[in-house]
This record gives structure tokens, sequence and C-alpha cells, in this order.
């Protein structure tokens, strides 16, 4: 039995294997609303055979988006439009539909990347806020020092979307603590220069994130997983958070009911020194969970059946996410099925395309749709 292909319970969820779809920008929301983009964009993995699906970033309210072109879920427009693509979702396969909520912080007011990316200057920005007052780079607009007000609004937002994507149908969530962004700000000593309660110490600097997480748990239904994306590095050596800040980080949230974590890194300086190379992030979700025994995604150049398949038998982590290899090949999971000799769904007028041949292993089962 493929161990990439074993369910996975998270409180009443199943997810079907351990492949995710991971959360993908597509810059392609108009006034934050998902529209055929990203229906067509999900869509298409729902009939995939993956064990979870993970809509992109998709922010709490209107200035926290990263760009003007960001998903948003804080309002009935946003909320119903997310309504129609669940359904969808979860109507063609057996894969669970998740979101992640967030904000980008300093990070917002920026351009599309295929325009750049920078910061957005004139009648197009608008005012961001952050731990500190310190820009992302040269060049970014100066953010607004968060105080008690500003905190405790955003923790709102956070508890509403929350409660909007509940409404819409979704399954799990997904909190963004990493890659540079609000929470993630707050937990680094790089971009956190506070000096009250919420800086200084990493339990200082832990305060916020956590904050926002016991609030949505308290209001998202128990029976439905939550777990925020968290960084294992950020890549600037003494600096910044390193993975031991991970670990306990990683056991905070664990007492306070989280189900599990998605362990990526970077994204908090451009000063940073990423070595990249094929699962070069593994080894933070593989310290975290033996530590902490905390249900890890591990995500970053993960491309390869066996590669996969490895990371969940060897124990360095319970789930694969996977964004580039997905886009290059949606039904990646009917290849690795091949490869590995797990059972996949198939919807049945996919069928004719995986009529097994000599080469096919037996060991597969084509499931029709549900």
């Amino acid at each position: 039995m493929s161990a990439l292909f074993e369910p996975l319970q998270l409180r009443s969820v199943t997810l079907p294997n351990r492949i995710v779809l991971s959360p993908m920008c597509q810059y392609s929301a108009v006034d934050g609303v998902p529209n055929n983009w990203h229906r067509i964009h999900l869509g298409r993995y729902a009939t995939a055979g993956l064990g979870l699906i993970i809509a992109e970033a998709t922010h709490v309210n209107a200035k926290a988006r990263i760009t003007p072109g960001c998903l948003g879920l804080y309002n009935a427009v946003q909320e119903a439009a997310f309504a129609e693509i669940a359904a969808d979702v979860k109507q063609f396969g057996p894969t669970p539909f998740g979101i992640q909520l967030a904000h980008a912080g300093r990070k917002a007011s920026a351009d599309l990347p295929w325009r750049g990316g920078q910061s957005l200057q004139g009648p197009l920005a608008w005012p961001t806020v952050a731990p500190s007052p310190i820009p992302h780079d040269t060049g970014w607009h100066t953010p607004a020092e968060l105080d008690d007000e500003g905190l405790n609004e955003i923790k709102r937002d956070f508890v509403s979307a929350a409660g909007r994507a509940d409404r819409a149908g979704v399954d799990l969530i997904e909190l963004h603590g990493a890659h540079g962004y609000l929470m993630h700000q707050f937990l680094s000593p790089i971009s956190n220069k506070r000096q009250d309660g919420y800086g200084g110490s990493l339990d200082n600097r832990m305060r916020f994130p956590l904050e926002v997480f016991e609030a949505v748990r308290s209001t998202w239904p128990a029976h439905k997983p939550l777990g925020m994306r968290m960084t294992g590095s950020d890549w600037m050596g003494s600096e910044g958070l390193n993975i031991e800040d991970a670990i306990i980080f990683a056991a905070k949230l664990k007492e306070r009911g989280a189900d599990f974590v998605d362990v990526s890194s970077g994204g908090v300086s451009m000063q940073q020194k990423i070595t990249t190379g094929p699962g070069y992030q593994v080894h933070f979700a593989e310290a975290v969970k033996k530590a902490t025994g905390i249900v890890t995604m591990a995500v970053g150049m993960i491309t390869e059946p066996v590669q996969a398949e490895a990371i969940v038998k060897e124990g360095k982590a319970d789930l694969v996410a996977m964004a580039r290899g997905l886009l290059n090949d949606p039904y990646w999971a009917w290849r690795a099925a091949d490869a590995l000799h797990g059972e996949v769904h198939v919807a049945p007028q996919y069928l004719r395309g995986r009529q097994r041949g000599v080469d096919t292993p037996r060991e597969v089962v084509l499931k029709p749709a549900r």
C-alpha cells in the first residue's frame, strides 16, 4: 500500500490521500470576487484525484489584499461566489475544499506580479499596516504601526471571514502565517520592533498570531479542521526566525487546537539567502513533526511521485503540498497512482483515458464519481 494514497482524517473531514493543492495566488479577482477564472482553475482539480484543495490567499478586508487582483472574503458578493465554487468542487469528486485566509500587512498594496509586483504608487495605492513602521524594501511604502484597536479589528475580520467560509461550504481553513505577510511580520524580529506586549521576546511576537488563531478556532465549527501555514526559517541566520522558533510556535498552535501546520519559509526580507533544490523545505516540516507530533504538511519543489511517497512513508510529513507541479500537470495524482500502485478517484467521464493497459498497475482502482 502506498503511504501517499492512504486517507487522513482531520476532525470530521476525510482526505482521500496525502496530495494537497497548495494555495496559489492567481491575481485575477475583481474587487476581491472570484470569477470564471477561479472556477476553471479550481474546478479542474475537482476531478484530479487530490486529497485536498486549498484556494489561494483570500484576504479578510480590502486593505489586507496583496494586490488589486487578490481574493477577499469580506462581503456577501464574495461569499456567494465562493459558495458556487465550493459546490462545484464537491459535486464532482471526493476532495475536500479548503481556503487560506490572509492579511498581507506591509506587503499589501502591490502591483500584479506580471507588472513588476512593486509597491503601488498614486491613486491606485492604499494605506498599509504592520507591527512596526518598517517598509518591506527600498521604494515600498511605510506602513502604519497597528495599535490595539487595529489589532482587534483585524482579529474580528478573520473571525468574520471564517464565518463566511463556513456558510459558503468550505471544509477546512488554513491561516496564512508565512511568506512575510502580517502574522509572519509579527513573528519575525526582522519586521517586528515593537516595545509593547506584542514585540521583543518570541513569546510576545507569537502573541498576535496566536490570538488570531484562538479567535477563529472559537467560532469555526468544532468538527471542521483549522491550521496555519508557518515559516520554518527566515533564511536570515541569527537575525531572523529559525527552526527552533518554528517548533515552539507549532507546539503553541497545537495546544490551542490546531489540526495541522503547513511549513514553508522565507518572504519577510529581500536580503534572505535561500538555498533551493528538490524538497528544500522538507527538513523544516520533518523537524516540526518530530518535535511536536502535530499533523504536518511539507511544501516546496516536491515534483516526483517517488519523492512524495518517501516524504510520507519515512515520516517526514503527513501531507505534501504541490503548487508548480500541479500547474504543470493537473492530473499528477493519476501518474503517481500508476507509479506507486495507489488508488485514485477518476470521474466516469474520464475513464476512457484511464483504461488499463499492459503497463498500468493492476492495484490502481478506478472509482466513479459520487
